[in-house]
């Protein structure tokens, strides 16, 4: 057999490559399938886009139940607040009282008290004729002294004191030292009268430790 013979003989079991069905046919049928497989894609298409929908709306309409509760609660809170106003209007008010209060007493001395000790520290002949304070506050402390080594001071008593007899000023100085807040002391003039007694004018210092505190105690136990 030729070569070229060889090459027009039939396969067995092969492929048939013979379509006699008309092109008219042909080609309607793969339309057929074009048409199926666009429709499957917009179904697709539409399906994705419907839940995309769908979600979207129930986010919104969830933000918005949202939303509408915080603003109902923020009302109820500015109610609340218009109820209360005045309430926290007065608390203010105390507050600053009570502020000022404690800012004046931090350097509150009750002097009545500490007289009182002073003449328990004297002997019982010993009359206090005159009594001069001198203290600092808040806003104008007390002067300091410009010698050197002196301690510090808050507030100053001057005391004119009579004795019927030689006064013995070491022993008075001695006892004004176990005051409470005693800084330092010092006579500044004893005199003679007429009557044969003796004045003594006295000038004691006193420091912080002399501040009563007792705004302060109060508003603790408060």
């Amino acid at each position: 057999m030729s070569a070229q013979n060889a090459d027009h003989d039939p396969i067995i079991g092969g492929e048939p490559r013979v379509d006699l069905l008309p092109p008219e046919v042909t080609a309607e049928q793969k339309g057929r399938r074009l048409r199926r497989a666009l429709a499957v894609a917009v179904v697709a298409v539409v399906i994705v886009t419907g839940s995309g929908i769908a979600a979207a709306t129930w986010e919104a309409e969830r933000s918005q139940a949202s939303l509408a509760v915080v603003q109902a609660r923020t009302t109820e809170l500015l109610a609340a607040q218009g109820e209360y106003i005045e309430v926290r209007r007065a608390q203010e008010e105390v507050d600053a009282t009570l502020a000022a209060r404690r800012l004046a007493a931090s350097v509150d001395i009750d002097w009545t008290a500490y007289l009182q000790q002073i003449r328990a520290r004297l002997p019982g002949d010993v009359v206090i004729g005159a009594v001069t304070l001198d203290a600092g506050s808040v806003w104008a402390p007390y002067l300091q002294a410009t010698a050197p080594l002196q301690p510090h001071r808050v507030a100053a008593i001057n005391l004119t004191l009579t004795s019927a007899t030689l006064p013995s000023i070491p022993d008075w100085l001695d006892a004004m030292a176990t005051l409470p807040g005693y800084a330092d002391s010092a006579p500044t003039r004893v005199v003679l009268l007429d009557s044969g007694a003796y004045e003594v004018s006295l000038t004691l210092h006193i420091n912080g430790e002399a501040f009563s505190n007792r705004f302060a105690d109060q508003e603790g136990n408060g």
